[in-house]
């Protein structure tokens, strides 16, 4: 199924409006975004959109019930990326409420109007072991779907909670969900300062994400995979890089930072990520084509052809930021 009429939440923040820019590069494509503009999200995003016939930008909360009802009809998917991104930046009931309550707001209003896919933006937070109070280690790396689910946070937990609200509406409805779960999410303007300590200092921090990260265009290419996705269960994706930001083998790593603390699983290459993306290669047909290598050196800093393309302006406005 090709998705030629898509509804966008969050379609004016970092990872939505990238989004909006892979939807729309498909000449068939219309995208209409809901965004309230706030925790990240802004009107400048969207701009270069705005003669194109093709898009809508409404104003408005994905927590007002009344609304969504009215964008969702006669769409082809739902693509769910509006929460806030984080745990640690607004009050816990804050956080909860409001990246719950979006997600179960726009999937009725979706199931009610018989849209026939919907696509919810998770996180990889989901096993619990990035936000903990008590903190915790993977049970075993590369970490894959089928790892046990433990979060403490209200992120972590609003998240888990809206995968199994899809996997009620699938049972009570036609509509057909997939789930992605992005890891640390990185674009020009942020590949540097986000990734370069780890590259110029080999005794840097250990990574709760065993140093996983996802090119936001690669991302974007995963969501809109999803949207086209013939699938006929609600199946959860890790989407990340298939490398790892520290330039080091994943074993490595693992050993010097956690000793033989958590178990080493087979690796698709020794540099692996510690996020698996086995499944959503198989499924979902995502083949990620960016690596932090097209932007840094190996001592992390950003290479020339990176700098003139931020310089010129050639990848759009700063657009926040995301923890996957």
């Amino acid at each position: 199924m090709t998705a030629d009429n898509v509804l966008v939440t969050g379609g004016a923040g970092f990872i939505g409006s990238h989004l909006v820019d892979a939807l729309l590069a498909q000449p068939s494509t219309r995208v209409t975004v809901l965004d309230r503009l706030s925790v990240g999200g802004s009107r400048a995003n969207l701009e270069q959109h705005d003669a194109d016939p093709r898009f809508t930008f409404v104003h408005g909360d994905v927590n007002d019930g009344a609304l969504v009802r009215q964008l969702v009809g006669g769409v082809d998917a739902v693509i769910h990326a509006a929460a806030i991104p984080e745990p640690t930046r607004n009050p816990p009931h804050m956080v909860f409420r409001n990246n719950l309550m979006s997600a179960f707001n726009t999937l009725e209003a979706a199931i009610r109007f018989g849209v026939p896919r919907f696509v919810n933006v998770s996180s990889e937070t989901v096993p619990g072991f990035f936000f903990p109070e008590r903190g915790f280690l993977p049970d075993y790396a590369p970490v894959d779907e089928e790892h046990p689910i433990r979060p403490q946070d209200p992120y972590a937990t609003a998240k888990y909670f809206s995968e199994l609200l899809m996997d009620a509406a699938m049972r009570r409805s036609d509509i057909r969900c997939l789930t992605i779960r992005p890891s640390w999410v990185q674009w020009e303007g942020n590949y540097a300062h986000n990734l370069g300590p780890a590259l110029r200092d080999p005794e840097a921090e250990a990574s709760a994400s065993l140093w996983a990260y996802i090119d936001v265009y690669d991302l974007a290419d995963a969501l809109r995979l999803a949207a086209d996705s013939d699938l006929d269960r609600h199946e959860v994706f890790y989407i990340a890089s298939p490398d790892n930001h520290a330039n080091r083998p994943l074993a490595e790593l693992v050993r010097h930072h956690h000793g033989d603390k958590i178990p080493l699983r087979d690796l698709a290459r020794p540099d692996a990520s510690g996020l698996s993306i086995e499944k959503a290669r198989r499924l979902l047909g995502y083949d990620p084509q960016r690596s932090w290598r097209d932007y840094l050196s190996p001592e992390g800093e950003l290479l020339d052809a990176a700098r003139e393309r931020l310089e010129a302006g050639d990848t759009g406005v700063q657009r926040g930021r995301s923890v996957g």
